[in-house]
């Protein structure tokens, strides 16, 4: 096409030393059949280079339109915009954010793959741990696309006055699980809520009063600076339960009928159990998930970044030294997640 170009000008400096009669017939010539052309349908085919040829000729020639058969003027003004446009799309291709480290995006893929109930906001905490500033959005693009997986509804929030009486404060709840053998087994937690801390989980086919009072005391101890305890108003909760608890020096804030939300950080929790464990798991029997929650209530305790501690665990998670490059993935709660560490290659 080039080619052509070139002895379309070659041809017109040709012309330009010819007699003016015969001149006048070629041009005669030459537009009969280009008012052929335009009855043709469809139209000739304009390639990339016809375009930049008349979008140059429009610069140095005034009388361009006048000439110009094959398209409307309009057609070669809105060539040159779009080529304005690429031009500095091309231009300014490198402005923004630089791309993140090959090992940073191969850290959140393997993050992703091994840990299917992660969000990007886990995988982004995770890797604030390993020293790697990372936003979620950031994250979101590098992440496997998991097809079929179904939206996250947004994170609910707390409208209590607890964000203020954290300290001190302890909530309590029971969760029932279902066994492989259809028989209903009850999960009894102790929650500290200043840094959503699991201080104690039991497990038990038959709760009373006096058992979950016992399991109150092992878990704040008699030194323990416990001064509320958030419940809700099961009957569980018997006379025997009342007595211990008071006896202990502890206050019970009871929650309003049908107001779980009262009791919001516990019943978050029930629902991390539940997303990041229950929900992926046949229980066999209350040995077996006694066995399963002490694991995960580890894994959060130590391990799990909360948005709620600015990406931190409960037990304070030092960030990892980038001079180790080595990235290690131990397994936690049988592999359904893992933390990540840095150790010397």
């Amino acid at each position: 096409m080039v080619f052509a170009i070139v002895s379309a000008l070659f041809g017109t400096l040709v012309a330009a030393l010819r007699p003016r009669a015969r001149l006048v017939v070629e041009i005669l010539v030459l537009r009969q059949q280009l008012a052929v052309l335009k009855r043709a349908r469809p139209r000739p085919p304009l390639r990339p280079i016809d375009r930049a040829f008349w979008v140059v000729v429009s610069r140095v020639w005034s009388r361009w339109a006048d000439a110009l058969a094959i398209v409307k003027p309009a057609t070669v003004i809105g060539w040159q915009r779009r080529g304005f446009i690429r031009f500095w799309a091309w231009k300014s291709r490198r402005v923004g954010r630089p791309p993140l480290a090959p090992e940073v995006v191969a850290l959140i893929v393997q993050m992703a793959r091994e840990n299917a109930l992660w969000s990007r906001r886990r995988i982004a905490n995770e890797l604030a741990k390993l020293g790697h500033d990372v936003s979620k959005d950031t994250v979101a693009r590098y992440m496997p696309k998991r097809p079929g997986a179904p939206r996250r509804p947004p994170s609910m929030t707390w409208r209590t006055f607890l964000r203020t009486h954290l300290a001190g404060t302890n909530a309590i709840d029971f969760l029932t699980v279902p066994t492989v053998t259809f028989n209903v087994l009850y999960v009894f937690f102790v929650l500290s809520l200043e840094r959503r801390r699991i201080l104690h989980v039991n497990v038990t086919a038959h709760p009373y009063a006096a058992w979950a009072a016992q399991q109150i005391v092992e878990a704040v101890g008699p030194d323990a600076h416990v001064v509320r305890l958030i419940r809700d108003r099961d009957a569980i909760y018997g006379g025997a339960f009342d007595a211990r608890v008071r006896n202990l020096g502890i206050e019970q804030l009871r929650t309003s009928p049908k107001s779980p939300w009262q009791n919001g950080y516990a019943e978050r929790w029930v629902g991390t159990l539940r997303r990041e464990l229950l929900d992926h798991v046949v229980v066999l029997g209350e040995r077996h998930l006694l066995h399963l929650v002490r694991q995960h209530a580890a894994y959060y305790n130590e391990d799990r970044p909360h948005m709620g501690l600015e990406g931190d665990a409960p037990v304070t998670r030092a960030v990892e030294p980038r001079e180790l490059e080595k990235v290690v993935a131990l397994p936690r709660v049988g592999g359904l997640h893992h933390r990540y560490v840095r150790r010397a290659a």
